[in-house]
């Protein structure tokens, strides 16, 4: 693991989710749509990306040190309830092609959620992050912060199609979903692999240290993230765990994810993680007044 300071602070930040979370497609259209989406991405993704002159090219460059250092920094800092930032789960800044990459996400946006049972655009997907990955509440629509982590976000789709997603808001390079293993996850087993694969980083009592961000407790991501879900936490520990050496079994990142989600994290309350009435604007689409 790296100092968070780095842009390497890289691991579980948590969809987001959680933006940005670890999601999986619906049927097989979603798949086929999916594979093109990753062709284009891998079509754009190639050479540096240049950042636009003036105000814009600023707002995109404060945007991805937002992402970086999200607890600390004094923009996002207020909005954030625990010691993870965006680059915990998006790893390398979203630029990680596999890891809740950002990489093409735009493109996919205003999307379907099943969970808010609405259509959400980019920033309302980002700003739910900070309620449920961060444990923390949600900046307004229109705030420094939140214009700054979306433009960024959208920088690192430039030239890439815009393919709006009916079914999940999910981009191009998705975390696809593990098959299930054949024996049921077990904490056992994965307080073993635990201790073996991710102690040295995220210490035996998962609370973090110098080279990893918390994986439970007060400082970690709450029960309302997408993470907080053992299949979700797998298909992501497959992609990004060990940092840069991904290397465990599909039945492995089971039992770690089940070990790891077994441990007491905060519970999520969707009234104690929404600014004021009068700092909300709209809610995913729905004002104020449709929201108690």
């Amino acid at each position: 693991m790296r100092d968070k300071e780095l842009p390497a602070m890289r691991w579980f930040g948590w969809m987001c989710v959680p933006l940005m979370v670890v999601s999986i497609a619906i049927g097989d259209e979603a798949g086929d749509r999916s594979a093109n989406h990753a062709a284009d991405a891998a079509k754009h993704a190639s050479g540096p990306r240049q950042l636009p002159p003036g105000e814009l090219g600023r707002v995109i460059k404060l945007g991805r040190e937002i992402v970086l250092n999200t607890s600390e920094h004094p923009l996002s800092k207020p909005y954030v309830g625990n010691a993870l930032n965006c680059t915990s789960c998006h790893l390398d800044g979203g630029e990680h092609p596999q890891a809740a990459s950002f990489l093409g996400i735009a493109t996919a946006y205003p999307a379907w959620s099943p969970r808010e049972q609405r259509v959400v655009t980019l920033q309302d997907r980002s700003l739910n992050c900070f309620m449920r990955s961060q444990n923390g509440t949600r900046p307004p629509l229109g705030s420094e912060v939140s214009v700054a982590i979306t433009a960024y976000i959208t920088w690192l789709s430039t030239d890439q199609p815009i393919r709006q997603n009916p079914n999940k808001p999910l981009g191009p390079r998705h975390v696809p979903a593990l098959d299930a293993p054949d024996q049921q996850p077990s904490v056992s087993r994965g307080a073993v692999l635990y201790a073996d694969h991710c102690a040295s980083c995220h210490a035996d009592n998962g609370l973090g240290s110098d080279d990893g961000p918390p994986v439970w407790g007060d400082e970690s991501y709450n029960d309302g993230a997408g993470l907080s879900r053992v299949p979700k936490l797998a298909s992501w520990l497959k992609v990004a765990m060990p940092l840069d050496d991904p290397y465990l079994s599909t039945a492995e990142a089971f039992d770690i994810a089940a070990f790891v989600n077994s441990h007491r994290r905060p519970h999520f309350e969707l009234s104690k993680h929404l600014p004021a009435a009068d700092a909300r604007g709209e809610y995913n689409g729905v004002s104020d007044e449709g929201h108690h």
